[in-house]
């Protein structure tokens, strides 16, 4: 069942259910139970497991086809505080974190947008995106106090991307963030998390237990991927970044996306390859010179 909420709660308020008993709290995870479908897996070949994966991953996209309403909701936000001058800021810990940054860091490769526009904030920091300092993610007080060096306002937007819910550095991030006016959002996995509770609008992907029993960063992992994709590639479509369905604001730095540039020309302005290819020598810092179209 999906979940959306413009909360009426103090933000924060549940806070304290992160201090709940740990093993009590998991075992209330879905996240965290045994697969029926992989009972047994050990004793699979390498046939049967790559099977069982895969039809367990073919339920990723109808978990987040229930989200959809609650995405295009933060779709809007993003887009509005992104044309204000705020800012989007994921907050993560282990996967979750690290897909947030993923997302962040393709941003301005793809659309030319500033560094800053869009941002991530990972429990331990950039070293915790090639090596495990998990140990952060129980900290209430790093989160609060990582989220606070942004200083976030009524402009920006802060998502925050955890698979159990329940991550102690993300809740707090977000729970800060909204106090201080900014426009929150969660991102998670399971039902009824003090996450939820902290955000705004809750984006539920409920993917059901793992092939391996608390393995988020499979079919979870793969679920946040998909919405953070859908998010910031919708935010930037109803900025004017895209035209048609061709990225027109692409910084063409290597071979590959100049030639991209040459076809994109072609494509939207119905000219040939040669004409494209002068454009581009001419111009090629702008935006090419193509039918306008109403920025969303």
């Amino acid at each position: 069942m999906l979940i959306s909420s413009t909360m009426q709660e103090t933000p924060g308020a549940h806070l304290n259910d992160t201090k709940k008993d740990q093993a009590s709290q998991l075992q209330e995870l879905t996240t965290e139970c045994q697969n029926d479908a992989s009972q047994g897996f050990d004793t699979k070949s390498a046939l049967e497991i790559a099977r069982i994966i895969n039809h367990e991953d073919a339920k990723v996209a109808a978990a987040v086809k229930k989200a959809i309403p609650e995405i295009a909701l933060v779709i809007d936000q993003v887009a509005r505080s992104l044309r204000e001058g705020g800012r989007l800021i994921y907050i993560g810990a282990g996967s979750s974190g690290r897909i947030a940054a993923l997302d962040s860091a393709e941003c301005p490769p793809s659309y030319s947008t500033a560094p800053g526009q869009v941002q991530y904030i990972m429990a331990g920091g950039p070293k915790a995106l090639a090596s495990a300092v998990e140990v952060n993610e129980d900290s209430e007080e790093l989160g609060q106090r990582d989220i606070a060096r942004r200083r976030p306002t009524r402009k920006d937007v802060v998502i925050g991307v955890s698979a159990s819910g329940r991550t102690p550095y993300v809740v707090a991030a977000v729970a800060y963030a909204r106090a201080r006016g900014a426009h929150t959002a969660a991102v998670t996995c399971n039902q009824g998390t003090p996450l939820a509770a902290a955000a705004e609008t809750v984006i539920l992907a409920d993917v059901g237990p793992e092939v391996i029993s608390g393995s988020t960063r499979m079919k979870a992992g793969s679920a946040q991927k998909m919405i953070l994709n859908i998010i910031t590639t919708g935010a930037m479509t109803r900025l004017g970044y895209v035209y048609e369905n061709l990225m027109v604001n692409v910084h063409m730095q290597n071979s590959k996306l100049v030639e991209r540039g040459i076809r994109i020309l072609m494509c939207a302005c119905k000219i040939d390859r040669e004409a494209a290819v002068a454009d581009h020598q001419e111009r090629r810092t702008q935006r090419p010179r193509c039918p306008g179209h109403a920025q969303g």
